[in-house]
């Protein structure tokens, strides 16, 4: 079943037209190595996001699992908070904010951040969340393209957060932080406000008002929701979701999904876990040596 194809014929990747497993190009929409070296059979298997979906959960439930364990003691004290890590394990597995990105200079915390979570209603509304908005911009973008789209929106969110809470008072309602060298910002929000803003140019590329009035109703939930409750990182928000927009614009959905593509996939995935490993490793180093 996940073998490699070596001879007949396979559906391309990118536009779905049957072509042989052997072609540089395809016939219908131009994309080279359409059969992915005769991969794209088992890749397929894996379904539309390629497996991407499933990865996401499962590591983000790893590295919760994982803080819970660094943790000093489960917290509690607001509603995404309950039954989360304390603010010092999450540091050490690549938290990001003003404290650990300006203050700190962990500059790659906007790749790790969006991997953990504060708590266990916060990590389950974010992957609920995933499995609606993730197989909606792989059918408008593709797998890759999509993940190229959650990796950047989580980088342009976090980093919106990190420096405007370093380098602004705190606004009632959009947030901010009171003690810049103490904030801290994580979960998956970020990632999946990129993907809103991939909806919403879609929308406006194709000229499809359904999908853009979706959009807009999804983002204006996003953020009446982050208004109303404390503690949500509404500059992330806003930041994810201008990040997944300007990216998207660049992409264009409206053209196939490339080679390269796949390749700048694959090291956004890459980068994200280095990010984790360089951020965890040294600190659990230098804390076993105490």
């Amino acid at each position: 079943m996940f073998g490699r194809k070596r001879t007949g014929s396979v559906l391309c990747t990118s536009c779905g037209v049957l072509v042989g497993v052997n072609d540089d190009k395809c016939y219908n929409c131009g994309r080279r190595n359409p059969a992915l070296w005769g991969f794209a059979p088992a890749l397929r298997a894996l379904g539309n996001d390629l497996g991407f979906v499933p990865i996401v959960i499962g590591l983000c439930a790893i590295m919760y699992v994982l803080t819970l364990v660094a943790s000093a003691g489960i917290t509690g004290g607001s509603m995404l908070g309950l039954f989360g890590p304390d603010g010092g394990a999450l540091f050490i597995f690549g938290a990001s904010g003003a404290g650990p990105m300006i203050y700190e200079r962990r500059w790659w915390t906007p790749l790790s951040a969006g991997w953990l979570h504060g708590g266990l209603i916060h990590i389950a509304l974010n992957m609920l969340s995933l499995r609606t908005l993730a197989p909606l911009v792989v059918e408008f973008y593709g797998p890759a393209r999509m993940v190229i789209i959650y990796t950047l929106g989580a980088v342009a969110g976090f980093t919106v957060s990190s420096v405007t809470a370093a380098f602004l008072p705190a606004f009632p309602l959009i947030g901010g932080s009171p003690y810049p060298s103490q904030h801290l910002t994580v979960g998956a929000s970020a990632s999946l406000a990129g993907l809103l803003g991939a909806l919403l140019y879609y929308g406006h590329r194709s000229g499809s008002s359904m999908v853009r009035g979706q959009a807009n109703q999804w983002i204006v939930s996003m953020l009446v929701f982050g208004f109303l409750i404390p503690r949500i990182d509404n500059y992330a928000h806003i930041g994810g979701l201008a990040g997944g927009y300007v990216t998207s614009k660049l992409l264009d959905p409206l053209k196939p999904e490339r080679g390269d593509h796949v390749v700048i996939a694959l090291l956004c995935l890459a980068a994200s876990v280095a990010a984790i490993l360089y951020s965890a490793i040294p600190v659990l180093i230098e804390l076993n040596r105490r």
